[in-house]
């Protein structure tokens, strides 16, 4: 969502198959990096999968707490699975091209993927604000209609701002370009294919949406876990203090990868120090990384899961004996 740059004069024409920056990797390495690709693909499928039925089957996660959490490997589902088989598929069939409506699609789908984490973080850390500030009067607060419309906050900003993205995108009619400088689809790139349009309501609307998004969160988030801490301080019960660290050392440790992510993909992108592969692969980190880490983080890290995960393994292995 960085502002448009200058880039060479077109010197082809526009066509719908466009062509997609590659990887320099020469066969058959091809297949091993295709294989561990797959790998990572089905650990973070499987295993945020696993969160979310968990979460549905088991009553004892019926929580304010797990609903939202819920939304968060939803979303590590969307972000790796719109990015990564495309991108495997390039890899093993040496091939780098695109049908430019797919191409938009997996930008959207991407972009959603980014903003859904700042503000489903967001939405975490008010519930925990208010179970952990306003315990007695969390019920009350924390309500059905309350939960729900976070949810809905959050999912629906984040949909809404990104299809006035997209839409702004389609102003952009005079395309005279077919290649494409990232190895997947983004709004930037697309919009660099366009020639002669003015793009500067564009430029103005992805800084400030950028900026509405980290500002939003990191406020929201700044403002729950300063209570908290206080919370904590003012509490000198050690279990208290235990029980706020546990809750919401996950969320500020998936915010911190997310946000260190970006700003390394962005760094990465302009730097003219790294090497072409290496530009890209740091690229890939922010949509791979944390859909990866996070069935890590929430299964080990939060009680609740770890316990109704050891008691279901515990039962199968007494059926199995």
């Amino acid at each position: 969502m960085d502002l448009i740059s200058q880039v060479d004069p077109p010197n082809q024409t526009f066509t719908y198959i466009l062509t997609m920056a590659s990887f320099d990797i020469p066969s058959p390495v091809n297949y091993l990096v295709f294989a561990v690709g797959v790998l990572v693909y089905m650990f973070s499928f499987f295993g945020n999968l696993t969160i979310l039925v968990l979460i549905i089957t088991q009553k004892s996660l019926h929580k304010p707490m797990f609903y939202i959490l819920f939304s968060l490997p939803l979303n590590d589902i969307i972000g790796i699975t719109a990015f990564l088989p495309r991108l495997l598929h390039d890899i093993v069939t040496q091939t780098n091209l695109a049908y430019y409506p797919t191409c938009v699609l997996q930008a959207f789908w991407l972009h959603m993927y980014g903003g859904a984490v700042l503000f489903i973080l967001a939405a975490m850390s008010i519930d925990r604000y208010l179970a952990i500030c306003k315990p007695l009067q969390y019920h009350s607060l924390m309500t059905p209609f309350t939960m729900c419309s976070l949810i809905t906050l959050a999912w629906g900003f984040d949909f809404v701002l990104m299809l006035i993205l997209f839409g702004l995108q389609a102003r952009a009619k005079n395309r005279c370009r077919s290649t494409l400088q990232n190895v997947y689809c983004e709004n930037v790139s697309l919009l660099l294919l366009s020639c002669g349009d003015d793009l500067t309501v564009n430029n103005i609307y992805g800084v400030a949406m950028t900026a509405f998004f980290q500002i939003v969160s990191l406020v929201i988030q700044l403002f729950s876990y300063a209570n908290i801490l206080v919370v904590c301080v003012m509490n000198r019960h050690s279990d208290t203090i235990s029980k706020a660290v546990n809750t919401c050392l996950s969320q500020i440790f998936t915010f911190v990868i997310f946000e260190f992510l970006a700003t390394f993909t962005v760094a990465a992108y302009r730097s003219q120090t790294l090497s072409p592969n290496a530009r890209k692969l740091s690229s890939m980190l922010v949509w791979i990384l944390l859909p990866v880490l996070n069935p890590i983080i929430y299964g080990i890290k939060t009680k609740d899961i770890r316990a109704v995960l050891h008691t279901l393994l515990k039962k199968d292995n007494k059926i199995a004996l």
